[in-house]
């Protein structure tokens, strides 16, 4: 099976699918491959959580924004902000 996770930019949304299980690097590829090959960490959102908060800096503030390593793995709905360096 697959999951759907999210990215958000200034003026975009962008689905993308990952094969359940995936780890955060992998779901980072299928974005692109520099973001696989330099992954540092995943800034997570969960979906639920930014509906209850209401925005970014709430959830924030509230700790609810979850900083996560290689061995993340990806669920359906997470909102990430992958960080790199290649």
């Amino acid at each position: 099976g697959r999951v759907s996770f999210f990215t958000v930019g200034k003026d975009e949304v962008h689905q993308w699918l990952v094969r359940v299980n995936s780890p955060a690097p992998i779901a980072a590829g299928v974005i692109h491959s520099d973001l696989q090959k330099g992954f540092i960490r995943a800034e997570v959102m969960k979906y639920d959580e930014l509906l209850e908060y209401g925005s970014e800096p709430e959830l924030k503030k509230q700790g609810k924004m979850y900083v996560q390593g290689k061995d993340y793995i990806v669920v359906d709905g997470d909102i990430l902000n992958i960080r790199f360096q290649v």
